[in-house]
């Protein structure tokens, strides 16, 4: 891993290098106060960026919470997911997704790994602390998610253990109750795996219909060490991702990370109180743990 960030951040001093960067809009940018972009790095060809274009209303007073995503059927390209990870980027998030950025009507192939996610904050880390990059001064590292649907929430509850993450997305999915009978390249994780998490954790399910259903169901039901909540919306295994702005599954997710990572408290209200927000919702059934 030491030799990979080496690489990286010679990168960042390369000019050449940094000259290859692509990058284009989704959608209209966002409906957040900062328009997005969807961006290939030269530093980081392994992975898509998504986040903010004006980099420089960031800095000193307001940085950038980091997200990592990981893509159903483990894809190591994220283009289902781009309009919802490019509303979130536009409220101001960091997005880090697996994969190569996807050209323009291009579903991308290839499988992904658990390992990529840890690459992204370790990569994301560096260049914040490197004066020759973009990002520096400019990324919040002490509020780090892992998130991503399907094989994807699998990677991020892979991960989830590690000291620097602070909370937790799983998006129509669950720890399988049998390790190993998933597709091909699925994270070969147990039951065992929820009492290594450490940090608030949010599910999003498609209800019943979701194949995932019944795995994300067992895990809120095991989960009692940590806040969790689970939000269903009858919409199966696919959710809302490639609606216009990400659809509902964007506006939830986006409440959450703006509670845990920027310490709004008014998002918060979405999942706190008795009654949660949420379930003023016709649209979501929802249970919570642990959340006042």
């Amino acid at each position: 891993m030491f030799l990979i960030l080496l690489c990286y951040g010679c990168a960042f001093f390369n000019p050449s290098l940094a000259q290859e960067s692509s990058n284009r809009i989704i959608e209209d940018g966002g409906t957040g106060q900062y328009s997005a972009i969807m961006e290939k790095d030269p530093t980081l060809p392994t992975h898509t960026i998504f986040r903010p274009e004006d980099l420089s209303r960031f800095g000193d007073r307001e940085k950038l919470p980091i997200i990592t995503w990981g893509n159903g059927a483990c894809a190591n390209s994220p283009w289902e997911h781009v309009n919802f990870l490019s509303e979130v980027a536009s409220h101001g998030f960091f997005v880090i997704a697996l994969g190569q950025m996807p050209e323009e009507g291009e579903k991308g192939s290839g499988k992904s790994q658990s390992a990529q996610m840890l690459a992204a904050i370790d990569w994301a880390i560096a260049g914040n602390e490197n004066k020759n990059s973009p990002f520096f001064g400019k990324l919040d590292t002490s509020k780090i998610a892992v998130s991503g649907m399907s094989c994807g929430g699998l990677q991020a509850l892979e991960v989830a253990p590690d000291p620097r993450v602070t909370t937790l997305v799983v998006c129509n999915s669950g720890i399988l109750p049998n390790p190993g009978a998933g597709m091909p390249g699925m994270p070969n994780i147990s039951k065992a795996q929820l009492k290594k998490l450490h940090t608030p954790t949010l599910y999003l399910l498609g209800g019943e219909k979701d194949i995932a259903y019944n795995n994300g169901m067992d895990d809120f039901n095991r989960l009692d060490h940590v806040p969790v909540f689970v939000g269903n919306m009858d919409v199966g295994h696919g959710g809302t991702y490639a609606q216009p702005h990400g659809g509902e599954f964007a506006r939830v997710a986006l409440a959450w990370f703006n509670w845990q990572l920027k310490g709004d408290q008014t998002s918060g209200e979405m999942f706190g109180g008795e009654p949660a927000g949420l379930s003023r919702s016709d649209k979501w059934t929802v249970q919570k743990k642990n959340i006042p």
